[in-house]
């Protein structure tokens, strides 16, 4: 059975997100070994300089690399990265599965992103999209988008 571990630097506060990713974690349970770890983000002040950005992000970056799962293959989501349709979601973890890795990580850095060097080691770089959203909706948009993924190479009916 496939393993999806999905690390998400910040903690959710609000209940709707909670109970959104509550209900993700139970749907994708039914396809794969499921685990979120939360990583707590590198605490900046009010207007942070570029300067303390990149230490912040150099800081989440070691932390990142302590929990990442072992030999797993590792997309991060980034701004600038690839564009895939929920059917091009679910053939990129089709071929990985298929090539013999059978954990599959995702990554979502802080507000401020992630540290270079986490994004070069990534197999994949995915975007959601051109727009910006609230970095905890693409939490839940990450969750929904890997339980549709599943049901699509399952074959249900919830993707149409």
């Amino acid at each position: 059975m496939r393993s999806i571990t999905v690390l998400a630097m910040g903690k959710l506060k609000e209940k709707f997100y909670i109970q959104a990713v509550e209900e993700y974690t139970k749907r994708l349970s039914g396809y794969c070994r499921f685990q979120l770890t939360e990583l707590p983000e590198y605490r900046l002040p009010e207007d942070p300089s570029p300067a303390q950005i990149a230490e912040g992000l150099a800081r989440e970056a070691q932390l990142i690399r302590e929990k990442l799962p072992k030999g797993a293959w590792l997309c991060v989501l980034t701004p600038e990265g690839r564009k895939l349709s929920s059917e091009g979601l679910a053939e990129t973890l089709d071929r990985v599965q298929l090539s013999g890795k059978s954990h599959l990580c995702f990554l979502l850095g802080s507000s401020f992103g992630l540290d270079p060097s986490v994004k070069a080691q990534a197999d994949l770089r995915l975007s959601f999209s051109d727009m910006t959203f609230p970095h905890h909706l693409a939490r839940v948009m990450l969750l929904e988008q890997l339980y549709r993924a599943q049901s699509i190479l399952a074959g249900s009916k919830y993707h149409k």
